[in-house]
């Protein structure tokens, strides 16, 4: 999830995977694939920073679980013939 900020300044958090555009109208508008469109204070740059990041910390997070047992206490991954 990411989060951002509507106009009025409440924040929210947004999942990444739901967005089909983020545009400059000049307000920031994120437009999900559903049709749900929300104005945001972030510019685009720093939407598409937060996706990017967001998306970045998935692969890595993957990366350490399939890294195997010892990479992290209580988490590896389980091979057929391991149970």
């Amino acid at each position: 999830m990411i989060a951002v900020t509507r106009r009025n300044g409440t924040c929210f958090a947004l999942n990444p995977d739901l967005i089909e555009r983020v545009e400059a109208t000049p307000d920031t508008v994120i437009t999900l694939v559903g049709g749900a469109r929300y104005v945001v204070v972030e510019s685009v740059d720093e939407v598409v920073r937060e996706v990017r990041d967001f998306r970045a910390s998935v692969l890595a997070a993957a990366e350490h679980v399939h890294a195997g047992p010892g990479s992290r206490p209580g988490l590896h991954v389980v091979q057929d013939g391991d149970r």
